[in-house]
């Protein structure tokens, strides 16, 4: 029995290896993509790339080596707008790399057609770039993890990709139950759906939810249980949450203060406080 089956991981050594293999092949069996996604983006990568040595070296005919200034410019390039989340949200980037100079860039490769295979396999996720940043992040990580030989302190094996093994498994487990809820919201705004205004979003409505420190209680995997992933319509119109128990004491004390707010700008009104003062011209 060879060591590394086709689309199965064994150890740090053969995940090592396989996910090197993966990212010439394009990353298909370990992480879920589909294949015809890894071969547009590994050209696409191809061609960021050339053309950024191009602008960046004068010969390039005579310095065949990828060179590791281009390589940087291009990485920093892709992932501005994932640091500014990061720095945002007060997180470290997923952007670890080995201590082995031999494997940065080898790293680096990996994680920037880790990023653009989520960006082509999101579809019309990519409306909702912090969505995509929040995806990269955890994916980056489990990428880190792999590669580092991690061990899962539960299991006790190695560390494996949450939505990997099979073809497609990204696209379904990962991207559908988001553009499931676009969908849902899209419809109520139509009409086919009826619902309230209030209860209609869009794509910067949910993208938004990721500009929040909120977004980390999806988890990875993501909770199919999520406040995110239910109807508006599902939610508590003044606290906004779907769980019982809070709504009952959120909106208690949303009430209460309510409550005394109103009270409180009657006795204003009534001691004077809103009648226009008398002025002579």
């Amino acid at each position: 029995m060879p060591l590394v089956t086709p689309g199965v991981c064994h150890g740090p050594r053969a995940m090592k290896r396989r996910l090197m293999e993966i990212f010439l092949n394009g990353f298909r069996p370990c992480l879920g993509f589909r294949k015809d996604n890894v071969s547009n983006q590994r050209e696409h990568l191809v061609l960021l790339l050339a053309n950024m040595h191009i602008r960046q070296i004068s010969k390039p005919e005579q310095q065949p080596k990828l060179d590791d200034h281009v390589l940087d410019t291009t990485m920093n390039k892709l992932f501005k707008n994932y640091k500014r989340w990061c720095k945002y949200l007060g997180r470290k980037t997923g952007l670890w790399l080995p201590t082995i100079p031999r494997e940065v860039q080898q790293r680096k490769l990996l994680y920037m057609g880790l990023y653009l295979l989520i960006w082509d396999e999101a579809a019309n996720l990519r409306f909702m770039p912090e969505c995509l940043c929040y995806l990269f992040h955890h994916m980056a990580f489990e990428l880190y993890g792999v590669l580092a030989g991690n061990v899962n302190p539960v299991t006790g094996e190695y560390v494996r990709p949450f939505y990997g093994g099979e073809e497609e498994a990204f696209l379904k487990k990962v991207v559908t139950p988001i553009s499931r809820i676009v969908e849902t919201d899209k419809a109520e705004r139509s009409g086919t759906i009826k619902s309230k205004h209030s209860h209609r979003r869009n794509y910067d409505d949910l993208n938004a939810f990721f500009w929040s420190r909120d977004c980390f209680q999806l988890g990875w995997p993501m909770r199919a249980d999520a406040e995110f992933f239910k109807k508006k319509s599902d939610l508590c119109e003044l606290c906004s949450s779907s769980t019982p128990q809070v709504c009952v004491r959120v909106c208690f004390i949303l009430a209460t203060v309510r409550s005394w707010v109103q009270r409180s700008r009657r006795r204003w009104w009534w001691s004077g406080g809103g009648l226009p003062e008398l002025t002579g011209h």
